[in-house]
């Protein structure tokens, strides 16, 4: 076990097998880096972390698809068409 910063613990697949006690411990603290002849293969963080990590990335994507969405209502040349046009142009036939 190598510690790589303050936050970050590489752990060898070898080493992960006979301490998973204390990794376990060790992911509360910091993030732990596996490896499998000294290349990254996959990360343990604590649970919490990764839903906080999960809220920042639907948080970006929403604003970047809000930004989007906007740009796009602003351009002067858009073109729209209602939901039967769409339908009739992929071939789908609303109900009734």
């Amino acid at each position: 076990m190598l510690s790589l910063k303050e936050d970050t613990t590489i752990v060898g697949i070898t080493e992960l097998r006979k301490m998973i006690p204390e990794i376990l411990k060790k992911i509360k603290q910091e993030k732990v880096i596996l490896t499998r002849r000294n290349r990254p293969i996959g990360i343990l963080v604590d649970y919490e972390e990764y839903e906080r990590m999960e809220r920042m990335i639907e948080a970006l994507e929403d604003q970047v698809l809000g930004q989007l969405a906007k740009e796009r209502a602003s351009r002067k040349d858009r073109k729209t068409i209602d939901l039967e046009e769409a339908e009739r142009r992929v071939g789908i036939k609303s109900l009734p």
